[in-house]
């Protein structure tokens, strides 16, 4: 039975006393009302070792939004899968359309990030989507399947197993358009179809595949009862206690 799962990106927001208070406000709330599905935060590398020492692991897991694609060495600025499994965190995100596009990243680095993140025991949110103009020239179904053959195909069963997909159209995020529930259930299923066909019927079966492009409470209800759609990966909503509760609280209606 595949998880569903709730996670907040939040990108490069709140300094670290900011950052600490909502993780802390965040774990009193889910504390108090348990979730009906896993939730996790994926915050700045610089709160990660702070929030990991308070946060109730098994309420909300915690993520950080990048890892390098080298082991160690001299690579000024760069912080290594290792180390970010060090903090306590126990997911990444990787490959996500911001990365891809502001600092160039390749389907081979992403595999090298995927890589040194599954063999320091992270957990993979591997984010894959296509642009305005390739959803114009309707080739969305091609993109998703390059980006998953490009970096995430090589891994063995086993490994892919340690993947969760998050379906993020780009011209989605941070614009207020949102895919209709529709657009975005036919697009998870052929998703789950390509894993189907590398992996077998069962690993794709067992696969999360979220969504996010824009999810917010208003729209999550409608997102989530689409039989591919597992969760959401959320951005700028993630930011606001009550307003991350509200997508997450989707699970319970």
């Amino acid at each position: 039975m595949r998880k569903k799962i709730v996670a907040g990106n939040w990108k490069m927001n709140m300094n670290l006393q900011e950052g600490v208070a909502l993780a802390k406000e965040l774990n009193e709330v889910l504390t108090a009302d348990k979730p009906n599905c896993d939730v996790v935060i994926c915050t700045p590398f610089i709160h990660l070792a702070t929030v990991a020492q308070f946060l109730n692991q098994d309420v909300i897991g915690l993520g950080a939004e990048n890892c390098a694609d080298k082991v160690k060495g001299a690579f000024t600025g760069e912080v290594s899968a290792e180390m970010v499994k060090s903090t306590g965190a126990q997911y990444v995100i990787l490959g996500h359309s911001e990365r891809r596009e502001y600092y160039k990243e390749t389907p081979e680095i992403l595999k090298e990030k995927v890589q040194l993140a599954l063999a320091n025991g992270l957990k993979v949110i591997f984010c894959i989507g296509e642009s305005l103009e390739e959803r114009e020239a309707n080739k969305q179904n091609e993109v998703v399947k390059a980006e998953l053959e490009g970096s995430v195909f090589n891994l063995s069963a086993e490994d892919f197993a340690k993947i969760i997909i998050a379906y993020e159209p780009i011209w989605a995020i941070g614009t207020g358009k949102t895919a209709t529930a529709e657009q975005a259930e036919e697009i998870h299923a052929y998703i789950r179809s390509c894993v189907a066909d590398k992996y077998g019927a069962k690993v794709a079966d067992d696969t999360s595949i979220l969504y996010g492009g824009s999810c917010k409470a208003s729209n999550a209800p409608e997102l989530f009862a689409k039989p591919d759609i597992d969760g959401g990966l959320i951005g700028g909503a993630s930011l606001k206690c009550a307003d991350f509760k509200g997508i997450i609280d989707a699970w319970k209606k």
